[in-house]
Protein backbone atom coordinates (compact mmCIF):
# COMPACT_ATOMS: atom_id res chain seq x y z
CA UNK A 1 0.00 0.00 0.00
CA UNK A 2 2.98 2.06 0.94
CA UNK A 3 4.19 1.50 -2.76
CA UNK A 4 1.46 1.81 -4.37
CA UNK A 5 1.36 5.68 -2.87
CA UNK A 6 4.43 6.22 -3.37
CA UNK A 7 4.66 5.80 -6.86
CA UNK A 8 1.18 7.55 -7.30
CA UNK A 9 3.20 10.40 -5.38
CA UNK A 10 5.51 9.87 -7.73
CA UNK A 11 3.36 10.55 -10.77
CA UNK A 12 2.21 13.58 -9.61
CA UNK A 13 4.77 15.26 -9.32
CA UNK A 14 6.15 14.68 -12.68
CA UNK A 15 2.49 15.46 -14.11
CA UNK A 16 2.84 19.21 -12.34
CA UNK A 17 6.65 19.42 -13.28
CA UNK A 18 5.39 18.58 -16.73
CA UNK A 19 2.63 21.43 -16.46
CA UNK A 20 4.95 23.95 -15.38
CA UNK A 21 7.42 23.21 -17.84
CA UNK A 22 4.64 23.94 -20.50
CA UNK A 23 3.69 27.42 -18.79
CA UNK A 24 5.71 30.15 -20.10
CA UNK A 25 5.53 32.06 -16.91
CA UNK A 26 7.05 29.44 -14.42
CA UNK A 27 10.18 30.39 -15.72
CA UNK A 28 9.82 33.69 -15.74
CA UNK A 29 12.02 35.55 -13.27
CA UNK A 30 10.81 38.91 -13.94
CA UNK A 31 7.45 39.94 -14.92
CA UNK A 32 5.46 43.46 -15.34
CA UNK A 33 3.40 44.35 -12.08
CA UNK A 34 1.49 47.00 -13.42
CA UNK A 35 0.94 48.89 -17.13
CA UNK A 36 3.41 48.65 -19.48
CA UNK A 37 4.09 52.08 -21.60
CA UNK A 38 5.04 51.19 -24.69
CA UNK A 39 6.64 54.62 -26.69
CA UNK A 40 6.57 55.45 -30.25
CA UNK A 41 8.98 58.22 -31.20
CA UNK A 42 6.63 58.84 -34.18
CA UNK A 43 3.26 60.81 -35.02
CA UNK A 44 0.25 58.06 -35.28
CA UNK A 45 -0.85 56.43 -38.54
CA UNK A 46 3.52 56.09 -39.59
CA UNK A 47 5.29 52.72 -39.68
CA UNK A 48 6.02 52.65 -36.65
CA UNK A 49 2.64 53.49 -34.94
CA UNK A 50 1.07 50.59 -37.61
CA UNK A 51 3.66 48.16 -36.31
CA UNK A 52 4.18 49.14 -32.65
CA UNK A 53 -0.55 49.00 -32.81
CA UNK A 54 -0.23 45.79 -34.39
CA UNK A 55 2.14 44.18 -31.34
CA UNK A 56 -0.05 45.66 -29.06
CA UNK A 57 -2.91 43.82 -30.06
CA UNK A 58 -0.90 40.45 -31.33
CA UNK A 59 -0.14 40.17 -27.77
CA UNK A 60 -3.46 40.87 -26.06
CA UNK A 61 -5.25 38.65 -28.75
CA UNK A 62 -2.85 35.78 -27.91
CA UNK A 63 -2.66 36.62 -23.69
CA UNK A 64 1.36 36.91 -23.91
CA UNK A 65 1.02 39.47 -20.88
CA UNK A 66 -1.34 39.84 -17.47
CA UNK A 67 -0.65 43.92 -17.86
CA UNK A 68 -1.96 46.11 -19.78
CA UNK A 69 0.66 47.50 -22.92
CA UNK A 70 -0.11 50.68 -23.79
CA UNK A 71 0.79 52.59 -27.03
CA UNK A 72 1.98 56.59 -26.26
CA UNK A 73 2.99 58.96 -29.26
CA UNK A 74 5.87 61.12 -28.77
CA UNK A 75 7.01 62.61 -32.04
CA UNK A 76 8.74 66.10 -31.29
CA UNK A 77 11.82 67.00 -32.15
CA UNK A 78 11.93 64.05 -34.30
CA UNK A 79 11.32 61.68 -32.16
CA UNK A 80 13.61 63.11 -29.50
CA UNK A 81 10.82 62.98 -27.55
CA UNK A 82 9.96 59.60 -26.96
CA UNK A 83 13.97 59.15 -26.46
CA UNK A 84 14.60 61.67 -23.82
CA UNK A 85 11.53 60.29 -22.15
CA UNK A 86 12.73 56.49 -21.91
CA UNK A 87 16.88 57.65 -21.55
CA UNK A 88 14.99 60.02 -18.58
CA UNK A 89 13.30 56.44 -17.40
CA UNK A 90 16.53 54.95 -15.62
CA UNK A 91 15.68 52.06 -13.81
CA UNK A 92 12.00 51.63 -14.82
CA UNK A 93 11.03 48.15 -16.92
CA UNK A 94 7.20 49.46 -17.57
CA UNK A 95 8.63 51.12 -20.53
CA UNK A 96 9.90 50.39 -24.03
CA UNK A 97 9.79 51.87 -27.25
CA UNK A 98 10.05 50.84 -30.65
CA UNK A 99 12.69 52.37 -32.67
CA UNK A 100 13.55 53.11 -36.36
CA UNK A 101 16.86 54.60 -37.55
CA UNK A 102 16.06 57.94 -36.55
CA UNK A 103 17.89 56.01 -33.09
CA UNK A 104 20.80 57.55 -35.07
CA UNK A 105 19.60 60.32 -37.41
CA UNK A 106 17.99 61.93 -34.91
CA UNK A 107 20.73 63.68 -32.64
CA UNK A 108 23.17 63.38 -34.91
CA UNK A 109 21.10 66.07 -37.37
CA UNK A 110 19.52 67.74 -34.13
CA UNK A 111 22.36 67.40 -31.45
CA UNK A 112 19.80 66.49 -28.86
CA UNK A 113 21.77 64.76 -26.06
CA UNK A 114 21.29 61.14 -26.66
CA UNK A 115 22.74 58.27 -28.07
CA UNK A 116 21.78 54.48 -28.67
CA UNK A 117 23.38 52.88 -25.71
CA UNK A 118 21.72 55.53 -23.35
CA UNK A 119 19.08 52.65 -23.34
CA UNK A 120 18.83 49.08 -23.06
CA UNK A 121 18.89 47.23 -26.27
CA UNK A 122 15.84 44.22 -26.36
CA UNK A 123 15.56 42.92 -29.49
CA UNK A 124 15.20 43.65 -33.27
CA UNK A 125 12.24 42.12 -34.47
CA UNK A 126 12.78 42.90 -38.41
CA UNK A 127 14.34 45.14 -40.80
CA UNK A 128 12.37 47.27 -43.21
CA UNK A 129 13.64 47.27 -46.86
CA UNK A 130 13.93 50.69 -49.25
CA UNK A 131 13.21 50.03 -52.74
CA UNK A 132 14.28 52.43 -55.67
CA UNK A 133 10.88 53.18 -57.33
CA UNK A 134 9.80 55.66 -60.47
CA UNK A 135 6.77 56.48 -62.07
CA UNK A 136 5.42 53.25 -64.62
CA UNK A 137 6.39 55.29 -67.84
CA UNK A 138 9.64 56.13 -67.35
CA UNK A 139 11.41 55.40 -70.32
CA UNK A 140 13.90 52.81 -68.40
CA UNK A 141 12.87 49.34 -66.64
CA UNK A 142 16.13 48.80 -64.72
CA UNK A 143 19.16 50.65 -62.80
CA UNK A 144 21.02 50.79 -66.02
CA UNK A 145 18.52 53.18 -67.76
CA UNK A 146 17.66 55.30 -65.00
CA UNK A 147 21.61 55.75 -64.11
CA UNK A 148 22.14 57.01 -67.85
CA UNK A 149 19.11 59.49 -67.32
CA UNK A 150 20.26 60.84 -64.13
CA UNK A 151 23.85 60.91 -65.73
CA UNK A 152 22.83 62.93 -68.96
CA UNK A 153 20.72 65.17 -66.97
CA UNK A 154 24.28 66.54 -65.66
CA UNK A 155 24.12 69.72 -63.70
CA UNK A 156 20.35 70.76 -64.18
CA UNK A 157 19.15 68.40 -61.41
CA UNK A 158 15.63 67.93 -63.22
CA UNK A 159 15.55 64.66 -61.14
CA UNK A 160 13.63 64.93 -58.48
CA UNK A 161 13.83 62.46 -55.52
CA UNK A 162 10.48 62.58 -53.36
CA UNK A 163 10.87 61.25 -49.22
CA UNK A 164 9.63 61.26 -46.02
CA UNK A 165 11.37 63.95 -43.73
CA UNK A 166 14.54 65.35 -44.32
CA UNK A 167 17.74 64.60 -42.86
CA UNK A 168 16.29 61.17 -42.00
CA UNK A 169 16.34 57.61 -43.84
CA UNK A 170 14.65 58.74 -47.22
CA UNK A 171 17.20 61.92 -47.94
CA UNK A 172 20.22 60.01 -46.58
CA UNK A 173 19.79 57.16 -49.49
CA UNK A 174 19.44 59.89 -51.81
CA UNK A 175 22.54 61.35 -50.66
CA UNK A 176 24.34 58.27 -50.88
CA UNK A 177 23.25 57.81 -54.37
CA UNK A 178 24.69 61.45 -55.02
CA UNK A 179 28.03 60.56 -53.47
CA UNK A 180 28.31 57.50 -55.63
CA UNK A 181 27.07 58.83 -59.03
CA UNK A 182 28.33 62.08 -58.81
CA UNK A 183 24.87 62.92 -59.54
CA UNK A 184 22.09 65.80 -58.46
CA UNK A 185 18.95 65.62 -57.36
CA UNK A 186 16.54 67.88 -55.76
CA UNK A 187 15.48 65.95 -52.80
CA UNK A 188 11.58 66.97 -52.01
CA UNK A 189 10.12 66.27 -48.52
CA UNK A 190 7.03 65.26 -47.82
CA UNK A 191 4.90 64.22 -44.11
CA UNK A 192 4.61 60.49 -45.35
CA UNK A 193 5.07 57.76 -47.84
CA UNK A 194 1.58 57.87 -49.07
CA UNK A 195 2.15 61.11 -49.91
CA UNK A 196 5.62 60.27 -51.81
CA UNK A 197 3.82 57.61 -53.93
CA UNK A 198 0.80 59.63 -54.94
CA UNK A 199 3.48 62.47 -56.00
CA UNK A 200 5.11 59.83 -58.20
CA UNK A 201 2.14 58.45 -59.67
CA UNK A 202 1.25 62.22 -60.82
CA UNK A 203 4.59 62.98 -62.12
CA UNK A 204 5.91 65.39 -60.29
CA UNK A 205 8.82 63.73 -58.86
CA UNK A 206 11.08 61.50 -60.73
CA UNK A 207 11.88 58.26 -58.48
CA UNK A 208 11.26 57.85 -54.37
CA UNK A 209 12.90 54.95 -52.42
CA UNK A 210 9.79 54.18 -50.37
CA UNK A 211 9.31 51.12 -48.77
CA UNK A 212 7.92 48.22 -50.01
CA UNK A 213 4.08 48.96 -48.08
CA UNK A 214 4.21 52.53 -49.05
CA UNK A 215 3.69 51.93 -52.66
CA UNK A 216 3.26 48.14 -53.09
CA UNK A 217 -0.81 49.69 -54.44
CA UNK A 218 0.68 51.53 -56.98
CA UNK A 219 2.75 48.98 -57.99
CA UNK A 220 -0.27 46.17 -58.09
CA UNK A 221 -2.17 49.37 -59.85
CA UNK A 222 0.91 49.72 -62.87
CA UNK A 223 0.90 52.96 -61.96
CA UNK A 224 5.08 52.74 -60.43
CA UNK A 225 7.72 50.09 -60.91
CA UNK A 226 10.57 49.04 -58.90
CA UNK A 227 13.90 49.23 -59.90
CA UNK A 228 15.98 47.81 -57.07
CA UNK A 229 16.26 47.36 -53.56
CA UNK A 230 18.60 48.24 -51.13
CA UNK A 231 19.48 45.05 -49.26
CA UNK A 232 22.49 43.02 -49.90
CA UNK A 233 19.94 40.09 -50.86
CA UNK A 234 16.99 39.69 -53.23
CA UNK A 235 13.86 39.73 -51.15
CA UNK A 236 12.17 36.20 -50.39
CA UNK A 237 8.39 36.76 -51.25
CA UNK A 238 7.72 34.33 -54.42
CA UNK A 239 3.63 34.85 -54.35
CA UNK A 240 2.77 37.08 -57.48
CA UNK A 241 2.28 40.80 -56.35
CA UNK A 242 1.20 42.08 -60.17
CA UNK A 243 0.30 39.63 -63.17
CA UNK A 244 3.82 38.70 -63.12
CA UNK A 245 5.77 40.28 -60.43
CA UNK A 246 6.53 39.30 -57.29
CA UNK A 247 9.43 41.47 -54.55
CA UNK A 248 11.63 38.22 -55.11
CA UNK A 249 12.43 39.61 -58.76
CA UNK A 250 13.09 42.87 -57.92
CA UNK A 251 17.20 42.87 -58.14
CA UNK A 252 19.37 44.59 -55.80
CA UNK A 253 20.89 48.01 -55.96
CA UNK A 254 24.17 46.46 -56.46
CA UNK A 255 23.76 43.68 -58.26
CA UNK A 256 21.98 45.96 -60.72
CA UNK A 257 24.72 48.23 -60.58
CA UNK A 258 24.42 50.80 -57.60
CA UNK A 259 26.47 49.66 -54.43
CA UNK A 260 24.35 50.85 -52.12
CA UNK A 261 22.51 49.12 -49.01
CA UNK A 262 20.76 50.91 -46.85
CA UNK A 263 18.11 48.92 -44.10
CA UNK A 264 15.99 50.57 -41.42
CA UNK A 265 15.79 49.40 -37.91
CA UNK A 266 12.59 48.22 -36.49
CA UNK A 267 13.55 47.25 -32.90
CA UNK A 268 12.65 47.24 -29.54
CA UNK A 269 14.38 49.16 -26.39
CA UNK A 270 13.76 49.71 -22.49
CA UNK A 271 14.90 51.72 -20.23
CA UNK A 272 18.17 51.96 -18.94
CA UNK A 273 19.69 50.63 -15.86
CA UNK A 274 17.10 47.87 -15.84
CA UNK A 275 18.15 44.14 -14.43
CA UNK A 276 18.86 41.25 -16.89
CA UNK A 277 15.55 39.42 -15.98
CA UNK A 278 14.04 42.96 -16.82
CA UNK A 279 15.27 42.32 -20.14
CA UNK A 280 14.91 38.60 -20.64
CA UNK A 281 11.40 39.06 -20.08
CA UNK A 282 11.15 41.25 -23.21
CA UNK A 283 13.40 39.13 -24.93
CA UNK A 284 10.69 36.08 -24.51
CA UNK A 285 7.77 38.12 -24.97
CA UNK A 286 8.87 39.59 -28.70
CA UNK A 287 9.83 35.66 -29.61
CA UNK A 288 6.77 34.46 -28.67
CA UNK A 289 5.11 37.61 -30.85
CA UNK A 290 6.63 36.74 -34.22
CA UNK A 291 5.86 32.73 -33.59
CA UNK A 292 1.90 33.87 -34.43
CA UNK A 293 0.50 34.15 -37.12
CA UNK A 294 -0.91 37.30 -37.09
CA UNK A 295 2.86 38.70 -37.33
CA UNK A 296 4.19 36.23 -40.10
CA UNK A 297 1.47 37.44 -42.08
CA UNK A 298 2.59 41.11 -41.40
CA UNK A 299 5.62 40.37 -42.09
CA UNK A 300 4.41 39.25 -45.68
CA UNK A 301 2.48 41.71 -46.57
CA UNK A 302 5.22 44.65 -45.40
CA UNK A 303 7.59 42.38 -47.57
CA UNK A 304 10.20 42.73 -44.36
CA UNK A 305 14.02 41.54 -44.10
CA UNK A 306 12.83 39.44 -40.61
CA UNK A 307 16.00 39.12 -38.92
CA UNK A 308 16.11 38.91 -35.26
CA UNK A 309 19.03 39.69 -33.14
CA UNK A 310 19.11 39.82 -29.57
CA UNK A 311 21.75 40.20 -26.65
CA UNK A 312 25.80 41.10 -27.75
CA UNK A 313 24.58 39.93 -31.58
CA UNK A 314 22.42 43.05 -31.37
CA UNK A 315 24.40 45.77 -29.59
CA UNK A 316 27.22 44.75 -32.01
CA UNK A 317 24.82 45.10 -34.83
CA UNK A 318 23.94 48.70 -33.28
CA UNK A 319 27.63 49.70 -32.81
CA UNK A 320 27.99 49.32 -36.65
CA UNK A 321 24.94 50.83 -37.57
CA UNK A 322 25.46 54.14 -35.77
CA UNK A 323 29.24 54.20 -36.98
CA UNK A 324 27.63 53.77 -40.64
CA UNK A 325 24.90 56.59 -40.22
CA UNK A 326 27.78 58.82 -38.65
CA UNK A 327 29.69 58.60 -41.70
CA UNK A 328 26.58 58.99 -44.47
CA UNK A 329 24.95 61.72 -42.50
CA UNK A 330 28.66 63.60 -42.30
CA UNK A 331 29.56 62.81 -45.80
CA UNK A 332 26.40 64.50 -46.88
CA UNK A 333 26.88 67.78 -44.28
CA UNK A 334 23.34 66.98 -42.15
CA UNK A 335 25.69 67.02 -38.94
CA UNK A 336 23.94 69.48 -36.75
CA UNK A 337 26.84 72.11 -36.31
Amino acid sequence: MRLAVAKSAQRFAAVCAALAALSPLSALAWEPTKTVEFIVPAGTGGGADQMARMLQGIIQKNSLMKQNLVVINKSGGAGAEGFLDVKGSAGNPHKIIITLSNLFTTPLATGVPFKWDDLTPVSMLALDEFVLWVNAKAPYNDVKGYLADLKAAGSDAKFKMGGTGSKQEDQIITAAIEQKTGAKFIYVPYKGGGDVAAQLVGGHITSSVNNPIEAVSQWRAGELKPLCVFDSQRMPYKELVTADKSWGDIPTCKEAGLDIEYLMLRGIFTAPRVTKDQVDYYVNLFKQVRDTPEWKDFMQKGAFNTTMLTGEEYKAWLGKAAESHRALMENAGFIAK
